[in-house]
């Protein structure tokens, strides 16, 4: 009896790291990023260290988060009115271990899969955070 109580009580704290991850990530991440939306929920999410790993003529580059937030700021300043798509989520599976995550999710726009994010989190004082991602672009 014991056993199923302790069982229950982890799950219930898996459960709750799960919807804190999806929050952060959906807050600073799709909402923030692709949606158009609070730059300042961008930079509560992301840890300043964040790099975005990305494979591109067989090399391996890095856009720290403050390059992509200043990109974002600029494209928002020079196009205001700029309409997109929005970008929904689907959560294929986070993993968590202890104050470790990662996130698999795939990005859509107007039903079309655009993105595969693998998403790496660490859980600090002050909550999770997004410390890095490797990507996928569908054709």
């Amino acid at each position: 009896m014991l056993f199923l109580v302790l069982t229950s009580i982890n799950l219930f704290a898996q459960d709750l790291e799960v919807d804190a991850i999806k929050k952060v990530i959906d807050k600073a991440y799709i909402e923030g990023i692709h949606n158009n939306g609070d730059l300042n929920e961008t930079r509560k999410g992301f840890h300043p260290g964040f790099d975005l790993l990305m494979l591109q003529n067989n090399q391996l580059n890095k856009l720290p988060i403050y390059n992509w937030i200043e990109s974002s700021e600029r494209a928002r300043k020079e196009n205001p009115n700029a309409q997109r798509p929005k970008t929904t989520v689907n959560y294929v599976n986070i993993d968590v271990t202890g104050t470790a995550a990662v996130a698999k999710i795939e990005l859509l726009r107007e039903g079309k899969l655009i993105f595969t994010d693998y998403l790496m989190l660490y859980k600090f004082e002050e909550g999770w955070k997004i410390v890095g991602k490797t990507y996928f672009r569908h054709p």
